[in-house]
């Protein structure tokens, strides 16, 4: 089993760290792993993106052409990758800054108000958690717990105070998923 995620966005949005805290999960589940990060010169708002394989097996090769599954956190994100996920796969978008829905219907997929729910629970830094708890709902390649016990342990000091509303935030999107997503083949 190798599963291949891409996560995209604008800077800023937590791209780069949902996928880390991915590849940490998988690791500190006895997963093999890789996690590429890739961003634009700007600090805040340039384009972000990384690719996160999973895999009980050897990792050929880091390059994800082609993934199982792409977390998109803004419009022009979900243009560029959502044409590369297989079929079969999940698209998981944040509907707050996205004004479509999926184009394709040989893929399951959500579109999350994620920077609504953030701001919910209080920081709206939240909309990558939001996104993997989406995504691990129709992706079970690890557990929502997995990414728990990853936030907890790998998390850095000075942020360890936000710990509880990040797995809040984990909850609350994988909620969300379980009661909005679209399954392949089910839109006309």
């Amino acid at each position: 089993m190798q599963t291949d995620i891409v996560i995209a966005g604008f800077g800023g949005q937590g791209v780069l760290f949902a996928g880390q805290i991915l590849a940490f999960a998988g690791m500190d589940a006895g997963y093999n792993v890789t996690w590429i990060p890739s961003y634009g010169p700007e600090m805040r708002g340039g384009t972000a993106n990384c690719t996160v394989i999973i895999s009980d097996e050897e990792i050929g090769s880091p390059l994800v052409r082609h993934p199982k599954a792409a977390i998109v956190l803004n419009l022009p994100s979900l243009e560029k990758y959502e044409p590369m996920i297989i079929s079969g796969g999940v698209l998981v978008a944040n509907a707050s800054l996205v004004n479509r829905g999926a184009a394709r219907n040989d893929i399951d997929s959500v579109f999350v108000p994620t920077n609504e729910i953030a701001e919910a629970l209080g920081n709206r830094r939240l909309i990558n958690m939001v996104a993997v708890g989406a995504l691990l709902t129709l992706l079970p390649v690890i557990k929502v717990s997995d990414i728990e016990k990853a936030l907890d342990k790998h998390m850095p000091e000075r942020h360890r105070k936000l710990l509880p509303v990040n797995v809040q935030a984990l909850e609350q999107g994988a909620e969300f998923a379980k009661k909005h997503t679209v399954l392949k083949n089910t839109v006309s």
